[in-house]
Order: C-alpha cells, then structure tokens, then sequence
C-alpha cells in the first residue's frame, strides 16, 4: 500500500472527543464514518486531517484510502469508540469543516437570469440528523448548487447527519444561517423565486411554474414554517395528497418537491 501508515491508539483519545457539538465548533473539525464519506471527503483538497482505520479495513478499502495523507491503524475497539454506527465499516476520517458563508453561497451560486435552471434548498429549523442527511443527499441528488441549514437547524457536523448524508456533504456547498429570514431574503436578492413548501399552500405543486430559479424553503419536522416566515416566500406550495395520509414527512416532501423542480428545470414545457 502507498499510503503513510502509522500505528497506535493514543490519538483516538482526542478525537473520540468530537462526539460532541460544542468540541466540533471550537476545533472546526468533525468525524466522517464509513468508506462512502471517506471518500467524498478524500476528493476535497485540505479537507482529511488523517484517517483511522482497521487493520482488516485499511486492506478492504485500499482504493478508497490511497488519496490520504495519513492513515492511522487502530484496533477494532479503539475504532469502535469513534463511530455511532450500528456495525462500523472500520474507517473514520478527521476532517476539517467545510461549511461556506451565505453570503459565498448566494453570490457564486446566483442565477444568470430568470430562466437559469438553478435549485438552491434552505431548511428552517430542522432538528432530526437522519432528516437533515437525506434531504442533503436529495438535494445532490436533484443537482442542486447548495443547501442552507437555517435557523435551529441540527448540526451538519453531527455524525447522523454525515452519515445519512452517504457523502453528498461533501458533494455540495452548504451554508450555516442562524436566522431563516436572512436566508430566505438573501436568496430573492440573488435572484431565486423562493417556494415555501407548506401543507395549507395556495398553489398545488404539480400546477406551479417550477422552470426558472428555485430556492426551495422547507420547514421543521413538527410544526412545519412559521407564517410570518412563509410569507416571505414568493409562493406557497402544496404537495396534493390523494389518499388517506395526513401529510409527508420532511425527507419524503422534499424529494418530491426537488425532483418536481429538477424535472421542469430540464424538461421545461
């Protein structure tokens, strides 16, 4: 193997210590477990500090590691202690943070004019990591140019989020904004048409013009989008529910929502 191959658990002590948040803001660095963020992060230039793994993982993964600068060999209980995962792949990269200002954000992202087929997503308020993840690795998925965690949203750092994210964190820029309102104004200043996805919404989704620049506004799991911020939103979206459901929940609601927009984006009728 080429890679720089060091040996011991020592190291681990320190890092075992970004479980938690407050750790991971003041050292700007966080833990990516398993060989998918692993190698999302790899492909970022400064990003990886060093990676540890298994012995056994450090063979299995070989190809995927071969970028690193270092990779440190720990023991399976030592790299157990880093991960929160059910049943650990045996690899877990310290990486710098990587989060952009929305400021960064919004001007390089900006559209060229009213009919560039951009999609930008701003979450308000989102608290569950496994939900925050997947509408990460939905947006990449739908080819938006970045996501916006606004407001309480839970950290893109936690190791859920990460993971649930199958390395689209690293796929995409995201910007951290403690108040939603200055995301949502600072994206109809860059030149999106703000569609706030809202349940009692005046337009149903599949009846909105969807193919110009769209910044997507979604809100908390429970309680959805505050009026007073929903109505800064040009419109606001229904997703139409033809059966006995309730509602969608968040993830599944922006999957539909981001995929309705990347559709008329590039299917314009």
């Amino acid at each position: 193997m080429s890679i720089p191959l060091t040996v011991g658990n020592a190291r681990v002590k320190e890092a075992r210590k970004l479980s938690r948040r407050p750790v991971r803001t003041e050292r700007r660095l966080f833990l990516a477990d398993g060989p998918k963020a692993v190698e999302g992060a790899l492909r970022l230039p400064d990003c990886v500090v060093e990676v540890f793994a298994t012995p056994a993982a450090s063979e299995a993964y070989a190809d995927v590691l071969a970028p690193a600068r270092l990779v440190t060999l720990v023991d399976d209980r030592a790299l157990v202690s880093l991960s929160d995962a059910v049943s650990p792949a045996g690899v877990v990269a310290l990486c710098r943070h990587l989060d952009v200002p929305l400021s960064w954000l919004v001007e390089q992202r900006a559209p060229a004019s009213a009919s560039d087929p951009r999609l930008l997503v701003i979450c308000a308020d989102v608290r569950d990591p496994g939900n925050a993840g997947t509408v990460i690795r939905t947006a990449d998925a739908a080819g938006a140019v970045g996501v916006v965690l606004a407001g309480q949203s839970v950290d893109v750092y936690n190791p859920k989020t990460v993971r649930a994210s199958v390395g689209s964190v690293f796929h995409l820029p995201i910007a951290l904004e403690p108040d939603p309102a200055a995301a949502v104004e600072a994206a109809r200043a860059a030149g999106y048409t703000v569609l706030a996805a809202d349940g009692a919404g005046d337009v149903d989704l599949f009846g909105a013009d969807l193919s110009g620049p769209t910044a997507w506004l979604f809100g908390n799991e429970a309680w959805g989008l505050p009026d007073e911020l929903a109505a800064l939103a040009d419109r606001r979206v229904a997703i139409p529910i033809h059966g006995q459901a309730e509602s969608l929940n968040l993830s599944t609601a922006a999957a539909v929502c981001l995929f309705a927009s990347a559709r008329a984006q590039r299917h314009p009728a």
